[in-house]
């Protein structure tokens, strides 16, 4: 039983973060019929940024939980401007364009990125700090669930809850709901359309850094190749929750990280990624639109 419930909370942990990645994009899909497939990279940009934030403070003698607040904030921060900057360069100009265009720039961007954190920093794995909190309270209560597992599933759950209240009650919210409904008509109606593109790529970018700290602290080591695995799974679980749904790119994540955790233990974990797209094989078979997918044009 215990075992049982071991590889349920590590479906759950990878679930989450899964579910923070696809909420990017599901995000950029809903307004401009794009897959960001740079999405992931960005994700391994924030770890890199925090890793870099958080040996600086530790060779200035600091430690703690400031470390952990300003490598957050700084990671948070640099993969934002680099989500904004590759809107603009890279999306921007081909808006217009036939929707193969797009797609081959996002490509190009995500090896772009993957290479210049290469050579930038280097192939080869790097150990990664834990900058999570240990939570003591968890042993005094004899919890069966680990800090760091605890920490990435209540940070997931309240990013994806405040995600949600933003796009339900906010000006900005209903402004991407706007865009994602039709472009044109939310221009007629005074909104910026561009602007509002830019914003979806920042918080995109944003959960996308720090799913990238919380998985590196949970995992111990990065490389300049984990944003494309993670992008992967994380691309998986939106179209298996459905492409453009808030809440499907939650479930599907969700769905994702359990499917693998439980098919590694029982079965083998040579087969990990097999699992994952034997699912999503599945879902698209019975159900194409996704679990939560619909297939008409409302979005978000």
């Amino acid at each position: 039983m215990n075992f049982f419930w071991d590889l349920f909370l590590g479906g759950i942990t990878r679930g989450s973060i899964y579910a923070l990645l696809a909420l990017g994009y599901t995000m950029v899909y809903g307004i401009l019929q794009l897959i960001n497939f740079a999405h992931g990279e960005i994700y391994m940009i924030g770890a890199f940024t925090a890793l870099i934030v958080a040996s600086i403070m530790t060779m200035q003698g600091l430690t703690g939980f400031s470390v952990l607040i300003l490598a957050t904030l700084v990671a948070v921060l640099y993969a934002s401007a680099y989500g904004f900057t590759v809107e603009k360069i890279a999306y921007k100009p081909l808006r217009q364009a036939s929707r193969l265009s797009p797609l081959i720039s996002a490509i190009g961007m995500s090896i772009f990125l993957q290479n210049y954190v290469m050579l930038a920093q280097t192939s080869d794995f790097l150990p990664f700090p834990n900058l999570l909190p240990q939570l003591d309270f968890l042993d005094s209560i004899g919890s069966f669930i680990g800090p760091s597992d605890f920490i990435i599933i209540v940070t997931s759950a309240v990013v994806m809850i405040a995600l949600t209240l933003l796009l339900k009650f906010t000006k900005m919210g209903k402004a991407m709901r706007a865009t994602a409904q039709d472009q044109t008509m939310a221009m007629l109606t005074g909104v910026n359309v561009n602007r509002v593109i830019s914003r979806t790529f920042i918080i995109g970018s944003a959960l996308a850094a720090v799913g990238g700290i919380l998985i590196a602290s949970h995992v111990g080591r990065i490389n300049f190749y984990i944003g494309f695995n993670a992008g992967i799974k994380a691309f998986t679980a939106a179209v298996l929750g459905g492409i453009g749904s808030i809440p499907g790119a939650v479930l599907g994540g969700l769905v994702l990280g359990l499917a693998e955790s439980f098919g590694t233990g029982y079965i083998s974990s040579d087969y990990e990624s097999v699992f994952a797209f034997a699912l999503l094989i599945l879902i698209l078979i019975f159900k194409p639109d996704g679990i939560l997918g619909r297939s008409s044009q409302q979005k978000v």
